[in-house]
């Protein structure tokens, strides 16, 4: 869908249209910011497998080649470590580069080059070869892809130093996560859940944070008094959807937003344990070293004299990323996060 096709006036109460609201999906919210960027950065370039006259797989670079021109939106080989090998040449020459992998499961075969030179260039050169490199990855599960189109990478890229990791949670965190991402110095991934391209929301095209802050903050998506959900990406929308169901038996869940995976806001994190004493840490990667734990090991950090349980962990499974059917029985659902929360309600010392 493009551009001249996204939907306007987010409504009031009154039926007046809200001035500079509008109702996107994840996917327009971040052809927009695309757009936006490519106007105002005439060193901006954005590519990728089909990003061009395709639109890309998931159509979030939709029309901006024939608004554009193919010099600046295009098409490159089937070739990932390619596509991030040249973002390497074209940071050093000057150019934004805004590369796409289109399935998460294809960073792989880039590993090399987003480590071991996009990663290192600007600690390699003493700061005379900065990499303003926004990758954008498709990325997690819920759409019941094939094998190697599902995964969760955010432990393996927040590991490496040099790079900075951001998931947005809805249309409006995508639209003003990914503009202020795309204007960094530094290298970024941009981790888009797949699963929530096309749910639409509001977005406020001119006021980033309603309640003040900074872009790189953690975000309170519901106040709550009794226990922290701590998510990003998919997830917050599943933890929103839980704290809902726990109100109705008197359970006053928050769900904090991490956003930037690296990293962390850990002033935020801090603040609201210390105010609910709990923690339930929810994501869809792999149990074991991922990045729950290093969650869970800032909160013991800075709450461990408030806490009153054990921070849990709900999470995927010790196994490859499933494809298919089998996702359900993955990825952390409704069921398994209200039992994780009832665990540490109900955590008694001694």
């Amino acid at each position: 869908m493009s551009n001249a096709t996204l939907e306007s006036g987010a409504d009031m109460a009154d039926g007046t249209a809200r001035h500079g609201v509008e109702q996107l999906s994840m996917q327009q919210a971040l052809n927009r910011a695309l757009d936006e960027v490519l106007a105002e950065h005439p060193k901006t370039l954005v590519f990728g497998e089909d990003c061009g006259r395709l639109g890309g797989v998931f159509r979030v670079t939709d029309g901006l080649q024939a608004k554009h021109g193919s010099g600046r939106v295009f098409d490159t080989p089937l070739a990932e470590s390619g596509i991030l090998g040249m973002s390497v040449g074209l940071a050093m020459a000057g150019f934004h580069p805004i590369p796409e992998v289109q399935f998460d499961g294809f960073a792989y075969p880039a590993i090399n080059q987003i480590v071991c030179q996009i990663a290192r260039m600007n600690y390699r050169s003493r700061g005379t070869l900065p990499m303003p490199i926004t990758l954008r990855v498709p990325s997690f599960g819920g759409i019941r892809a094939p094998e190697h189109h599902g995964e969760s990478l955010e432990a393996l890229f927040a590991h490496v130093p040099g790079l900075k990791v951001v998931s947005p949670s809805n249309p409006h965190e995508a639209y003003h996560l990914f503009k202020y991402a795309a204007t960094r110095p530094d290298p970024v991934i941009f981790m888009e859940p797949k699963s929530r391209y096309w749910q639409k929301g509001e977005v406020d095209l001119a006021n980033a944070e309603a309640g003040g802050g900074s872009p790189t903050d953690a975000k309170v998506m519901r106040e709550g008094r009794h226990l922290t959900l701590v998510a990003w990406g998919a997830m917050v929308a599943r933890c929103l959807q839980v704290a809902g169901l726990a109100a109705e038996d008197g359970i006053d869940v928050e769900v904090l937003d991490l956003r930037w995976l690296k990293p962390i806001d850990e002033a935020a994190l801090a603040a609201s344990v210390r105010k609910t004493r709990r923690a339930v840490v929810v994501h869809e990667a792999p149990l074991t070293s991922g990045l729950g734990a290093e969650v869970a090991q800032l909160i013991t950090q800075a709450c461990f004299d408030t806490l009153k349980a054990p921070v849990e962990r709900i999470t995927g499974f010790d196994v490859p990323y499933p494809s298919g059917d089998l996702e359900d029985e993955y990825i952390p659902n409704v069921d398994r996060i209200l039992f994780g929360i009832q665990r540490v309600l109900e955590y008694r010392r001694g």
